[in-house]
């Protein structure tokens, strides 16, 4: 029996790290993106990891930026991101990116379409296990975020200004803001090349002086 108990634990580790390491794309990028983009003639499809581009030395700069530490299982440094270059003819009109996130109850894939500016079009939930799933995928909560950019998260505390959906699932909405950043905060790693450092520099030094 011991075994037994012992191989379904490590069973479940191996499932666990396996579906941990797996990045978050598109479930359908043909069809997903031509909804996102209506104009789109052709895309680019990139898969990138913390681990290939900076290894541990940038896992802590993201950490520090998106002041929290990463999750073992949903954040290691080699799981694949997937941006998808968006174009029309040989023009760049965007970018789909997501992210997965430890949410109440279980994963969550939150998925972004921004701009070649870094500005978010459109934001929705590919994946959410929430009894108040409706609530959080409504027009009326995903909306406020279009527009935004990663400047935005850096320099205010969008708690106060974004309003919590749900009655009871106050983690997802905090999860939510939180892969959203994360998601941004990666976007402008590997594609706009630090575009929002500078933003991110000035509230540190905004908080060094209000201590």
């Amino acid at each position: 029996m011991k075994i037994i108990v012992f191989s379904v634990i490590m069973l479940t580790m191996v499932v666990s790290i396996g579906y941990a390491a797996v990045g978050c794309t598109l479930n359908d990028p043909d069809r997903d993106i031509q909804r996102l983009f209506p104009e789109v003639t052709n895309y680019k499809t990139e898969f990138i990891t913390i681990e290939e581009r900076g290894g541990e030395t940038l896992a802590k700069e993201i950490q520090e930026k998106l002041g929290d530490t990463f999750d073992p299982l949903y954040e290691s440094l080699d799981v694949p991101y997937a941006f998808y270059t968006v174009l029309k003819g040989k023009d760049i009109i965007g970018y789909v990116h997501g992210v997965n996130q430890k949410g109440m109850y279980g994963g969550m894939q939150l998925i972004l379409a921004t701009d070649p500016e870094g500005k978010i079009i459109d934001f929705y939930y590919q994946k959410l296990s929430s009894p108040e799933s409706k609530k959080f995928r409504s027009d009326a909560f995903t909306k406020q975020f279009v527009g935004l950019c990663l400047a935005d998260f850096y320099a205010r505390d969008l708690k106060g200004e974004i309003k919590d959906p749900s009655e009871n699932s106050k983690q997802d909405y905090e999860a939510t803001l939180r892969g959203l950043k994360k998601n941004l905060i990666l976007y402008d790693e590997f594609m706009l090349g630090n575009r929002f450092d500078k933003e991110f520099i000035l509230k540190e030094v905004s908080n060094a002086y209000a201590q």
